[in-house]
């Protein structure tokens, strides 16, 4: 099943103040791994970042000057999230940011039904503590030092992780080893990649049967 794990960065909190997204991240998984397909880009938003919006990400008015403008890249977007899941933190802020840049160029807005709100989640999870980003990666012990800045693309890499641990899944393991090399230094019967277990010598054997003949009989105490 392919999942995307979206973000967006904008000039300011409400859209109803005439804010845009600046940037939007992605990345896409397919059964909780991520396949490195991602879309990422900055935008133009055609109006000046906020104070605070630029206290969060950085990103500054001359920087995003030259950039795409939203309805320059709404195909390939759309084309990129088609058909699947939506996972977000927080989704009511990126959504309503996304459907109000879809409107302005009347394209059909992104239904409801196809997001996952990490965010709700979480409250869910863990009512009266913290369930910022941040607070999360802090429980589940994931590396977040990188996050100097808000950034999308980030945030998506974060979450990602985030998620596997919201659900109850265990984070996934790649396996390089292929099946004669995993007998190597597997138990034949054992297809787990956390019980590795390490079988004594025959002279290993005997040294540890000379040592219990000769110095196990002794009274240390």
């Amino acid at each position: 099943m392919k999942e995307i794990v979206l973000d967006t960065e904008t000039t300011g909190l409400s859209v109803r103040d005439g804010h845009r997204i600046v940037e939007i991240g992605c990345i896409e998984i397919e059964n909780l791994i991520p396949t490195k397909n991602n879309f990422h880009c900055y935008l133009n938003p055609e109006r000046k970042v906020s104070e605070s919006a630029l206290k969060v990400h950085g990103y500054t008015d001359e920087f995003l000057a030259d950039k795409k403008k939203f309805k320059d890249i709404a195909d390939d977007f759309l084309k990129f999230i088609e058909g699947k899941k939506l996972i977000i933190h927080n989704a009511e802020f990126d959504i309503g940011h996304l459907n109000n840049e879809l409107s302005l160029i009347n394209k059909e807005n992104i239904s409801k039904e196809n997001i996952i709100d990490t965010l709700e989640i979480a409250r869910n999870k863990f009512p009266g503590s913290g369930v910022s980003l941040d607070a999360l990666c802090k429980r589940y012990r994931i590396d977040n030092s990188k996050r100097e800045k808000h950034t999308a693309i980030i945030d998506c890499e974060l979450l990602s992780k985030v998620y596997i641990n919201l659900i109850d899944q265990k984070e996934p393991v790649f396996q390089f080893m292929d099946k004669k090399e995993k007998n190597k230094f597997y138990d034949n019967n054992v297809d787990s990649y956390s019980k590795i277990i390490l079988r004594p010598t025959e002279k290993e054997l005997l040294e540890h049967k000379e040592f219990i003949k000769n110095y196990m009989k002794k009274n240390f105490y």
